[in-house]
C-alpha cells in the first residue's frame, strides 16, 4: 500500500526525491501520511481536491483486495 501511494505521488511532483510516505495502524485499518514538498502541495490536492479525492479512492480500492481500511493523510515537508 506504501509503495502503491509513493508511485503515485511521485509520478505527480516536480520534486519526487521529497516525497515520504509513513504508514501507521489505527482504528482497525492503516493510516498513510503522503508528505511533498510545499511547491507540490497543489499538484497532489489539486483543483478543489480532485486528484487528492482520486489517490484516496485508488488507494481505498487496492485496501479491498487486501481485506483492510485505509486513511490518506497527506502533509507539507517542512
Amino acid at each position: 500500500m506504501k509503495n502503491l501511494l509513493e508511485l503515485i505521488a511521485k509520478a505527480l511532483v516536480d520534486k519526487p526525491e521529497m516525497v515520504s510516505v509513513t504508514e501507521r495502524e489505527a482504528d482497525g485499518g492503516i493510516v498513510l501520511q503522503l508528505n511533498v514538498a510545499g511547491d507540490d502541495m497543489g499538484k497532489v490536492i489539486g483543483k478543489q481536491g480532485r486528484i487528492a479525492k482520486s489517490i484516496r479512492s485508488v488507494m481505498k480500492a487496492a485496501a479491498i483486495h487486501k481485506n483492510i481500511r485505509v486513511n490518506i493523510e497527506i502533509a507539507q515537508q517542512s
